[in-house]
This record gives C-alpha cells, sequence and structure tokens, in this order.
C-alpha cells in the first residue's frame, strides 16, 4: 500500500458482526516518520513518527519545548529537503532548520530524541531537575475559570477534531482563552506532537506565553506533555484521562493546575484547585 503524504488514507477492511462478514471502505490515520535536520551543525536532532500537516508547526514547537529555539526570530529558513538523492516522496519526510546566525544551542541532551515513538514519547526522559536547570520559572499566572467553561472544553475538543471524526486514530491539543473560546486545535497520531503543532503555530505567530489560556489534550496527560506546558507557560492543563505520577509532580512543581477525566460535566483537580471557581 501507497501512503501519500496526507493526513488520511482509504483502505479496505472486513467488518465482522453477528458472525458475519463484510467488506467495506474505510479511512486510517497517516503514520510517517519525520526527520528534523539542523543545517549548521549539519546534524539530525530527531526523528519523529507523526501525522503529516502542519509539519514546520511541529519543528517549531519540538525546538522551542526542547530550548533550541527561544523565538520566532531564532529560525532563519524552514524547508523540506531538496536533496535529488533521497527519494522524492521522502523529502517531505525530513525538514531542514536553518538557525539564525550566531545561535548555538546545547544539543546534547537532544541524543535522546534520535528516534520518538508517537505513542508514548521518549523514554528516559529527563527529570524535573532538567526543567529547572533549563531555567522554567514557575508559572504564577492570576486566570481564574468557572467551573462551566472547564465542562464545555471536552465536547468542544471532540466536535472540532475533522480527521479524528473520519478516522478513529488521531490525538488532539486544543489552546482555549480564559472564556472558553477555542483558538486553535492541533491532531496528530502522538499526542505530543499535536502539542507541538499547537505551540509550533504560536512561536511562529508571536503568540507565546499561553499564560492566560487553558490547553485541552485528549488521551492522558504524561511528564512530557506537562514540560510543554511548562515552558509555553500554560497555567491550566485538561486531559480527557488520568495524568501520571510524574505529570502531577511537574504540574505541582511548577504552578499548574492540572484537570483529568474531563467528561461531561465531572473532572478531578489534581494541582492548583485555586484557578477553578465554583469547586
Amino acid at each position: 500500500m501507497k501512503f501519500p503524504h496526507q493526513s488520511k488514507i482509504k483502505a479496505q477492511v472486513w467488518v465482522v458482526e453477528n458472525g458475519k462478514k463484510r467488506l467495506r471502505q474505510d479511512q486510517l490515520t497517516t503514520e510517517e516518520p519525520l526527520e528534523i535536520r539542523l543545517t549548521s551543525p549539519s546534524r539530525t536532532v530527531a526523528i519523529t513518527m507523526r501525522t503529516p500537516g502542519a509539519d514546520f508547526e511541529l519543528v517549531a514547537g519540538f525546538l522551542f519545548s526542547e530550548g533550541v529555539i527561544n523565538s520566532k526570530q531564532d529560525i532563519q529558513k524552514m524547508s523540506y529537503c531538496t536533496d535529488e538523492s533521497i527519494d522524492g516522496e521522502q523529502r517531505h519526510n525530513i525538514i531542514n532548520v536553518q538557525l539564525k546566525p550566531g545561535l548555538n544551542p546545547d544539543l546534547q541532551p537532544l541524543e535522546r530524541h534520535f528516534y520518538i515513538n508517537s505513542a508514548c514519547g521518549v523514554c528516559g526522559k529527563a527529570s524535573i531537575a532538567a526543567l529547572q536547570l533549563r531555567g522554567c520559572a514557575k508559572i504564577t499566572s492570576d486566570l481564574t475559570v468557572k467551573s462551566e467553561i472547564i465542562y464545555s472544553l471536552s465536547e468542544q475538543l471532540r466536535s472540532h477534531q475533522g480527521i479524528f471524526s473520519a478516522t478513529g486514530g488521531l490525538h488532539a491539543a486544543a489552546v482555549f482563552d480564559a472564556e472558553g473560546t477555542m483558538l486553535n486545535l492541533q491532531e496528530d497520531v502522538g499526542r505530543h506532537n499535536a502539542l507541538d503543532k499547537l505551540i509550533g503555530k504560536a512561536v511562529l505567530s508571536e503568540e507565546l506565553p499561553f499564560n492566560h489560556h487553558i490547553v485541552m489534550v485528549s488521551g492522558r496527560s504524561s511528564f512530557e506533555l506537562l514540560q510543554k506546558s511548562v515552558v509555553a507557560g500554560v497555567p491550566i492543563v485538561c486531559s480527557v484521562s488520568a495524568p501520571s505520577s510524574l505529570a502531577v509532580s511537574v504540574a505541582e512543581e511548577f504552578g499548574i493546575t492540572l484537570v483529568g477525566f474531563l467528561r461531561g460535566t465531572r473532572f478531578n483537580i489534581y494541582t492548583g484547585w485555586q484557578r477553578i471557581m465554583g469547586t
């Protein structure tokens, strides 16, 4: 089966129901590797499995979250690979990043990203102490929201997931303002990729930090998602499932209100309950 560079593809599946099978057309979420290359010094800094689409935003968000760049101005140019020795289709799975002259980030910590699995992120991720060493400050946003606004987020997330509706196979991350209005949503086969795309779009449009915003993610809240939220300055992070123990530790250490099991008119607050009014 040949996979074009799009977010979903058609496939034939056998549906078995009540002991009978039938053939029908289905749609699958596309998963392809994306190699992130710096041009100077010339090196690959990460390979992630992702859903094609918003690739530049994904790269910008990843580099921002990892401390390679601090703003849009640190990226001089991003482009798909033009190396003629590489198969034409695969060139869209490689992005070259030219950093601004004089920018010399510490790339050694990125060695753990040589391969990132889209399902679970990077194994052996650095500890909370590494975030503190990077100079990530505690989030002191005075944002408060009513519980009714929190209730509305999960349905908004679900109803705006266009690719998920077609395939049933994607995660999503969305950012909302203090009134609960959705400002942007990104989808990807990996939770952390979806959040990188969301943050990357804000980096490129110079809309960070998210210090008066709410971020909602599908699935569970992991350490990596909280790490990215800390760097982006997010005061409230919500998810439809449970957080990990390390995610709760990060949220507590850096002043994030962490909400889990947000479904309908019910949710759990793990840290920072003071930001949710009416609870």
